[in-house]
C-alpha cells in the first residue's frame, strides 16, 4: 500500500508542478468497512476505468441478480489478468469478486445478526468489526497476488492455517525488532495525517500556519527523508512491473 500510494502521490506532485490536476489514487482503503468501500478507496482510477468500459457495459446490475454475479465476477477476474496472465492473478480478482457477492447476498443476514447481538447501538464496535474483516479478507487475497504462483499462495495459506509458519519463522520474535518498530511508527505518523485530512487538506491547514510553522514542516520532512529515503540501490516500485 505504501508503495503503490506513494508512487502515486509522486505522480499527482509531479503533475501539479506542471499544472496539471490528476485524481486521487487512494482514500485510507484500509479503513474500509466492507470490500465494497474498499474498491473505492483502492487504485480508484483503474476501478472507475472497470466500472465505466467494462462493468456497466455489460449491463451492470440492469438485468438481475444472476446477471450481476456473472458481471462482477468477469469484472473482477479480468481485473487480476490485467495484471499478468497467470493463475494467481485470475484467483485474487475472483475472491475479491467472490467478497461482493456473498457480501451483497448476506446483507440482510449481517444485519439481522448485528441487531441480535445489540451491535446497532454500539456503532463504534460494529465499525470495528467491520474494518478488521474486510482488511483480513483482503489480506488473504494479497497472498495470491505477491506469492511467485498460485501453487505457493496456497502453500502459505496452509503453513498459516496449521501454524507452523508462525513457529517456524519466528513471527512474535522480530516484532519487537527495532526495523519493525520503526515502521510502525511512520505507519502511525501516515495515518494520522490521513485521519486529520478527512476534514481540511493538509496543505491548506499548512499555508494558513506561520512561515515559522510552515519551514520547520518543511525542515522536518527533509529530515525524514535523508534518514529513511533510500539512495543506494533503490529497490524498483512494485506496480512498475504492471
Amino acid at each position: 500500500y505504501c508503495d503503490f500510494s506513494g508512487y502515486s502521490d509522486i505522480a499527482i506532485g509531479a503533475a501539479q508542478v506542471m499544472g496539471i490536476r490528476l485524481m486521487d489514487n487512494f482514500n485510507r482503503p484500509y479503513a474500509a468497512r466492507s470490500v465494497s468501500e474498499f474498491w473505492k478507496r483502492w487504485h480508484i482510477s483503474l476501478s472507475s476505468w472497470f466500472r465505466d468500459y467494462l462493468y456497466i457495459p455489460l449491463g451492470g446490475n440492469r438485468k438481475g441478480r444472476s446477471w450481476w454475479i456473472a458481471n462482477i465476477l468477469i469484472v473482477f477476474v479480468v481485473s487480476g489478468l490485467w495484471h499478468g496472465a497467470a493463475w494467481k492473478y485470475a484467483i485474487w480478482g475472483g475472491l475479491h469478486g467472490g467478497y461482493l457477492i456473498v457480501g451483497n447476498i448476506s446483507r440482510t443476514s449481517r444485519e439481522s445478526i448485528a441487531r441480535r447481538m445489540h451491535l446497532a447501538n454500539h456503532s463504534r464496535v460494529r465499525e470495528a468489526i467491520q474494518i478488521g474483516l474486510t482488511f483480513h479478507l483482503v489480506l488473504i487475497a494479497w497472498i495470491f497476488f505477491r506469492a511467485s504462483s498460485a501453487h505457493d499462495a496456497f502453500y502459505i495459506l496452509q503453513r498459516l492455517v496449521d501454524g507452523s509458519l508462525i513457529s517456524e519463522h519466528a513471527v512474535f520474535r522480530t516484532l519487537f525488532t527495532s526495523d519493525v518498530l520503526g515502521c510502525i511508527a511512520l505507519i502511525g505518523i501516515l495515518e494520522l495525517v490521513h485521519w486529520l485530512e478527512r476534514h481540511k487538506d493538509m496543505r491548506h491547514q499548512l499555508r494558513a500556519k506561520p512561515a515559522i510553522i510552515r519551514w520547520a514542516y518543511y525542515y522536518a520532512l527533509v529530515i525524514l527523508l535523508l534518514n529513511f529515503g533510500m539512495f543506494t540501490n533503490p529497490s524498483q516500485f512494485i506496480y512498475f512491473q504492471f
